[in-house]
């Protein structure tokens, strides 16, 4: 078959070399030079210095993110504990990331997963199932005090949340510079661009729910109670259905999403009006930490409504 020659000289490829075509799921096809098949182990250095700790772990996360396999930490003078505590530390919190070789001036690590055997929609739906088992957690605690076991629980599991959005938008900068493992994954440009944005949606959702399970108010009121609860299981709904809706590009389901956050808003509005008017100088006033929660659950549901939004037309299926 003839190729565009200016294809051919970019990609340098010269009589005898191979060249993989793929089939498309669209039925389209995929041109790989020998350069871009099998998995390349990209390295980084990266130099220590015991004035510049927070800019090395910066550079950790910075060329984890842009896909590298291998990462040293090279000194020229011995790494101290704390920092070595430090950048251990930091390691930790992305996944698929293991120390393979160290000693006193030396810290490498290497990234152990297959990027081609990794599933963005699993990663996500992973994401999801943490941060769903958050907020029923928290929705739990609503009216209850001395828990503070399951809300350092539910601040703790937000770190498990970003290890998987860290691996997720690994993914996604490596399917971007990689047209075969974006083939491989089935992911098109706008699948990459959407998921990106999900991921972002989710991960602040996870902040927004540790949020309010730190600041969570006293009740000294059934009503507002009750509504507050009910409030967060319809959150707790909208959250079910925008994440299936958006893997499966279901738009119907998404639809749902706006009536349900319409209800949840309504619901906001009368715990507001409620609030104002239990607010008189004969009572207590209400702590800030209501406002504060009515402000972060509002934060979480519009979270759903944006995820919801990403669910694409059906011309453009």
């Amino acid at each position: 078959m003839s190729l565009p020659n200016g294809w051919v000289k970019r990609n340098n490829l010269k009589k005898g070399n191979m060249v993989l075509i793929e089939i498309n799921n669209d039925n389209t096809l995929s041109l790989f030079s020998s350069d871009l098949t099998g998995e390349e182990l990209k390295e980084v250095t990266i130099t220590y210095s015991h004035t510049f700790i927070d800019s090395i772990i910066n550079q950790i996360y910075g060329t984890y993110l842009l896909g590298y396999n291998i990462i040293r930490i090279n000194g020229t003078e011995q790494i101290t504990f704390d920092h070595r505590d430090r950048i251990k530390h930091t390691m930790r919190t992305l996944a698929g990331l293991e120390i393979i070789e160290e000693d006193s001036t030396n810290i490498i690590c290497q990234f152990l997963l297959d990027a081609g055997t990794l599933d963005i929609e699993k990663i996500l739906r992973r994401m999801n199932t943490i941060i769903a088992g958050m907020y029923k957690d928290t929705i739990d605690l609503l009216g209850r005090s001395a828990e503070n076991n399951i809300r350092k629980s539910v601040v703790s599991r937000d770190a498990e949340v970003d290890r998987q959005y860290f691996l997720l938008v690994r993914l996604i900068r490596s399917a971007m510079l990689d047209p075969q493992l974006a083939t491989k994954l089935n992911l098109s440009n706008i699948d990459i661009l959407d998921y990106r944005i999900a991921a972002n949606h989710l991960e602040n959702a996870g902040d927004y729910i540790k949020d309010f399970a730190r600041a969570l108010p006293r009740f000294d009121s059934e009503e507002l109670l009750n509504k507050m609860i009910e409030a967060s299981k319809l959150t707790i709904k909208m959250q079910e259905k925008s994440v299936t809706a958006f893997v499966n590009n279901n738009r119907i389901e998404s639809s749902e999403i706006v009536r349900l956050y319409n209800k949840f808003n309504q619901l906001m509005d009368s715990i507001k009006e409620l609030s104002a008017f239990r607010n008189r100088p004969e009572e207590p006033m209400l702590s800030i930490s209501l406002l504060n929660s009515v402000y972060s659950m509002d934060k979480i549901a519009r979270c759903w409504v944006d995820v919801a939004d990403l669910v694409k037309p059906s011309y453009l299926k």
